[in-house]
């Protein structure tokens, strides 16, 4: 196989060399530089070029991505990639059914010891772990790309061989995700199932990130390459492409997603694709539904999360890619890395990433390959503002937008405010998706890594809640001290508040009615204390849990101390034990002889 890349981007230049000669590699490079190519063309290479084929049911290369759409983007770039190599893309044709696969695959033009390529997709979720086995020693396939939890369950099958024979490549897509602690057992496992003599590649656009946990991955003296751009000063080494203008604007929360639908009105040319990240899926989950009501009128919204189901996720992502008009992607950090989505014109963070790496790798969703792009993060007037310096620190530079005006006044915020609590009231259970995603949010907010810019102490709840629309904020400890009556909230009944779902609606009534007839059983007409006998109940409950807790507390030291004690002390301590028991015994029995029994 012959591939002639005219204008090979820089990281694909550097790496592929090194990657044919043997070596191991840790490349970093802004996102959108063609780092995937940079792996996939010396893995078919390296592969195509060995001496003999590689036997059925053994895998030469695996490629591992930390989410599924990165997972599935990768494979689709091999299949085109393997579109031009004839044996593979027959192999291919033939074991997918293809129309006259099986006739080119028997003509003399391509003799069977001719090297193929087999790729197969491993992702969970979609397809059952005996499914992707069956389908492996079906197809033979000796590529693998996949996420970790189904890859590792797939090579704990005897039946799926990785000798060092065969096995060549090993490449760690978005290395630095992969060896977070949620990757890192099974990464560990999956090390250890494969050769020690192999070629390993760490791909990522901030790699530098898990430099200290490089050696656990196996990796022999790796050769180091770093592709950067240059600011527009031409001396500043930037972490992002040029083509990408990275910016921020001052918004209170209730301004920020009016301020959103100011954008995409204003902004020109019309983005056609424009990726929004939230912090939880619980609040994609509620402004899915409210967040149209102010959006642009030609603006399809599209939510993807990581709690969807499989075939949803996969169904929204395909949806907004191949989508022809404009559209908005509203999503978490599962669509923060790697994906190369074609025409994202523009980014919006509304809630800046709890784990600074991933702001990097959201803002490269745009301005990829060249093409120009827009990203703007929200921050809150005040401390907030200090995260600009912390990202110029992290070479991470970005700049005030200016243009468009997205400036949003006062009622404005209280028209979206209104409008987001007019659709919740025609649906509690839209009321339960705010609670839930506010819960969720101010969680987020408390973990962020950047703790002394981020603090939940300087939230404005008022402003918050007006953000969400939401109807009453819900019981938080971090609301203990917070005055709950300078929220305005609408006047309703709650009882009659129903859900838009009759099953639920009849739960919730049937649960209203068993909480009446509790709420008169225990509190008589002639009591207006409630619950008096039952807290006094509850009181000596209370009691005798913390005496068990107590005693078994004690019998922990106790057989803590006698497991230090040599023999002698042992001996020493029963002979004690014992002496007390029989002092014990004759006081007992003295008291016995004294007992007054009565008068004669």
């Amino acid at each position: 196989m012959s591939m002639n890349f005219p204008r090979m981007t820089p990281v694909q230049a550097s790496t592929i060399p090194l990657f044919m000669a043997h070596k191991d590699v840790v490349v970093e490079a802004v996102t959108g530089s063609g780092k995937t190519l940079a792996f996939l063309i010396p893995v078919v290479e390296r592969l195509l070029r060995l001496d003999e084929p590689i036997k059925k049911h053994h895998v030469g290369a695996i490629i591992i991505s930390p989410t599924r759409e990165l997972a599935s983007q990768t494979y689709n770039v091999l299949v085109s990639l393997l579109d031009f190599h004839a044996p593979s893309a027959a192999a291919r044709r033939t074991l997918s059914g293809g129309e006259g696969a099986i006739a080119e695959e028997k003509s003399d033009t391509i003799p069977s010891s001719t090297a193929k390529i087999v790729p197969q997709l491993l992702l969970g979720g979609a397809t059952t772990p005996a499914q992707d086995l069956s389908t492996f020693l079906k197809i033979s396939a000796n590529v693998l790309v996949s996420t970790p939890g189904r890859l590792l369950e797939i090579l704990s099958s005897p039946y799926v061989h990785c000798p060092q024979s065969s096995f060549e490549v090993l490449v760690l897509d978005e290395a630095d995700r992969l060896l977070d602690l949620g990757f890192k057992d099974d990464l560990t496992k999956i090390l250890n199932l494969l050769p020690k003599q192999r070629r390993t590649g760490l791909f990522s656009a901030s790699v530098s990130e898990a430099v200290d946990q490089i050696i656990r991955v196996g990796l022999r003296n790796p050769v180091r390459i770093a592709v950067k751009v240059k600011g527009a000063n031409g001396l500043e080494d930037k972490r992002t492409p040029a083509s990408l203008k990275m910016t921020y604007a001052l918004t209170p929360a209730s301004a920020k997603l009016p301020a959103l639908s100011n954008l995409l009105a204003k902004l020109e040319p019309k983005p056609l694709r424009t990726i929004v990240y939230l912090s939880t899926c619980a609040a994609v989950d509620y402004f899915q539904a409210v967040l149209p009501l102010i959006l642009p009128s030609d603006t399809t919204l599209i939510p993807l999360h990581g709690k969807h189901p499989a075939n949803v996720r996969q169904k929204n992502f395909v949806r907004f890619t191949s989508s022809a008009s404009s559209a908005v992607l509203l999503t978490t950090d599962v669509a923060a890395r790697g994906l190369d989505i074609p025409s994202v014109d523009l980014v919006v963070q509304i809630d800046p990433p709890s784990d600074p790496k991933a702001f990097l790798h959201r803002c490269g969703r745009a301005g990829r390959a060249g093409r120009k792009g827009l990203s703007v993060v929200f921050l809150l007037p005040g401390r907030e503002e200090d995260y600009v310096s912390f990202l110029n620190i992290r070479q991470t530079p970005i700049e005030l937008l200016e243009k468009p005006d997205i400036s949003v006044s006062a009622e404005e915020c209280l028209l979206a405010k209104e409008k987001f609590q007019k659709l919740v009231l025609k649906d509690r259970n839209l009321h339960d998706k705010a609670q839930k995603g506010f819960v969720s949010w101010v969680r987020s907010y408390s973990k962020h890594q950047a703790f002394s810019i981020f603090r939940v102490a300087d939230i404005d709840w008022n402003d918050h809640a007006t953000a969400w629309g939401l109807l009453r904020l819900p019981k938080m400890p971090e609301l203990r001290n917070w005055d709950k009556s300078t929220y305005v909230t609408p006047d309703m009944n709650w009882d009659t508040y129903a859900y838009k779902d009759k099953q639920a609606e009849r739960q919730r009534l049937q649960a209203l009615r068993e909480n009446k007839e509790q709420t008169k059983h225990d509190q008589p007409k002639n009591d207006k204390k409630r619950g008096n006998t039952l807290a006094w109940s509850e009181k000596l409950e209370n009691k005798a849990s913390r005496e068990v807790k107590r005693s078994k507390k004690h019998a922990r030291r106790e057989h803590v101390r006698i497991a230090k004690m040599d023999d002698a002390q042992k001996a020493h301590e029963a002979e004690t034990a014992r002496m007390v028991q029989l002092i014990q015994q004759q006081q007992q029995n003295s008291k016995n002889d004294d007992d007054f029994e009565g008068f004669g």
